[in-house]
């Protein structure tokens, strides 16, 4: 039974949660009429996205606003005049398990302000889960935000109940933390997200999955090209890196072990993914997160990404979450965002953190201590084909996987299709129509590769023209790209004076 009580502090703590980012919010409000069944209310529900594709409905909330922190960005600081509320476990896991019998969610975003102490906090959200897990028997995904300073014992209970946990990074370097948020410290933060690691690694090692998993996205080629090499993680993209520089490594993450895979009746190698027999305890089977505030402080493009691609390689993150700053406290300590908040910087910061994890891109590759911030006019692969013209064009009958995820307009499926296709020809030719139907964005893709030794249109290979054309100053791509492959011809035209002051800018360098 949802009483009024708990239904005023659901729309006080979910309002509360709204500027965590570590999923996507969105929902309606939706009554239901004789022809239909079931109802939609929009409070506290988001959506998030599965591996598989499917949008799955989340319960987002707070297990309490009130707060013993100031952290000048956060609504739910001290000092700030809130209405303030608590949730009891039993309160917490009777409306989680209410709401999912009535459709309403799949799963639970669990975050918190910190009462007394951070140990007091974890304590009384453990006991809510607790109940959701044995009491209410719920197994559904449950995301638990971890406090910095949460006592290891504490993680250690809470890791074997939740599907995924996370530690917020919130700003990129020590000084800005300690200007915002002076309660919190780098230690605070990155004691508990080891924790979760080196245990989480533990797990897989008694599972015999521990080397994939432990591997960044980025470090896992494919089987076939690899098979039988050792690979090791590196500290390099940590020696300049003032926050977490001198965190020391763990010697049980940095292992050299053999890649181990298996061949499915196709003939096609894979590696052996992480699977949950029925009623089987793994602790924190989908990983953990953070979530870095873009803007809120000086920190530049280039100290966030350095500082994303070493929690990747150190810590194993599945996902860093960018959420653009908004002063919702109006403090003199924070920037002005009147005009809304940034949200292009944001995105372009998505779109490197892609580069970082699937690409195989290193930060360096992206954006340099020179021009440290992200070009906002094109994405960062964009930007990186622009700059190293010398690697370009690339041809697609003999160029390796982790070249062609350096084209723009190829992507990692569509790479994998182009490997795939090619060993399947029988003496046979891709095509630019074949490339097509596999996925490339050819309006992208077309400046920077050649098929069979021919490109598609008469090419400059200058930045000034390819960046003319992808900003789209001229038709960039024939539309009639058709079977018999006869294509419109482009062009070649002198850059228009906008582009070339933007070259001269040193926006694209």
């Amino acid at each position: 039974m949802i009483t009024e009580d708990i239904m005023k502090k659901l729309n006080i703590l979910t309002a509360s949660a709204k500027y965590d980012v570590a999923c996507t919010s969105s929902g309606v409000t939706r009554q239901n009429g004789k022809s239909g069944m079931g109802n939609s209310i929009h409070a506290g529900i988001c959506h998030s996205f599965s591996s598989d594709g499917r949008c799955i409905s989340l319960l987002k909330v707070l297990y309490t606003n009130e707060c013993i922190y100031d952290c000048k960005y956060c609504i739910n600081r001290r000092s700030n005049d809130v209405e303030r509320t608590s949730f009891t476990p039993e309160e917490l896991a009777r409306l989680t398990i209410s709401f999912y019998k009535r459709n309403y969610i799949e799963g639970l975003f669990l975050s918190s302000g910190v009462t007394r102490s951070p140990d007091d906090t974890m304590e009384q959200i453990y006991q809510a889960i607790r109940l959701l897990r044995h009491r209410y028997e719920f197994h559904g995904y449950i995301h638990v935000k971890v406090i910095p300073g949460t006592d290891d014992a504490l993680i250690e209970k809470l890791g074997w109940l939740a599907d995924r946990m996370s530690v917020n990074m919130e700003l990129p370097t020590a000084d800005s933390l300690t200007s915002l948020a002076p309660h919190k410290t780098r230690s605070s933060i990155l004691t508990p997200m080891r924790s979760i690691q080196l245990k989480r690694n533990r797990d897989l090692d008694f599972h015999g999955d521990a080397f994939y998993n432990r591997l960044p996205a980025k470090n896992r080629p494919l089987i076939s090209e690899h098979t039988q090499k050792s690979f090791h993680l590196s500290e390099n993209t940590l020696k300049d890196n003032s926050y977490l520089s001198d965190y020391k490594k763990d010697n049980s993450y940095y292992v050299s072990d053999n890649i181990q895979g298996y061949t499915s009746s196709s003939g096609k190698n894979y590696y052996k993914p992480v699977t949950m027999k029925a009623g089987e305890k793994r602790f924190v089977p989908s990983g953990q997160s953070t979530q870095l505030i873009i803007g809120a402080s000086k920190d530049t493009d280039y100290e966030i990404i350095k500082v994303s691609e070493a929690l990747y390689d150190r810590f194993n993150l599945k996902r860093v979450f960018y959420s653009a700053f908004i002063n919702v406290n109006r403090d003199s300590n924070l920037p002005d965002t009147s005009n809304g908040p940034d949200l292009l910087r944001e995105h372009r910061l998505y779109q490197a953190d892609w580069l970082l994890r699937f690409y195989n891109f290193a930060a360096d590759e992206i954006i340099s201590a020179d021009h440290p911030s992200l070009n906002t006019l094109l994405d960062p692969k964009c930007n990186y084909a622009l700059n190293h013209l010398e690697l370009f064009p690339v041809e697609i009958m003999t160029a390796s996987y982790h070249t062609l995820l350096r084209v723009p307009g190829i992507g990692v499926t569509s790479a994998k299709r182009i490997v795939s296709a090619r060993s399947n020809l029988n003496g046979s030719k891709l095509s630019f129509n074949d490339l097509k139907k596999i996925g490339v964005v050819l309006k992208r893709a077309v400046y920077f590769i050649t098929c069979n030794g021919k490109s598609m249109i008469p090419l400059k290979i200058t930045q000034s023209f390819i960046l003319a054309n992808l900003l789209g100053l001229k038709d960039n791509i024939p539309g009639n790209l058709t079977m018999d492959q006869t294509y419109e011809q482009l062009s070649l035209f002198d850059v228009s004076d906008i582009v070339e002051e933007k070259l001269q800018a040193g926006i694209i360098r």
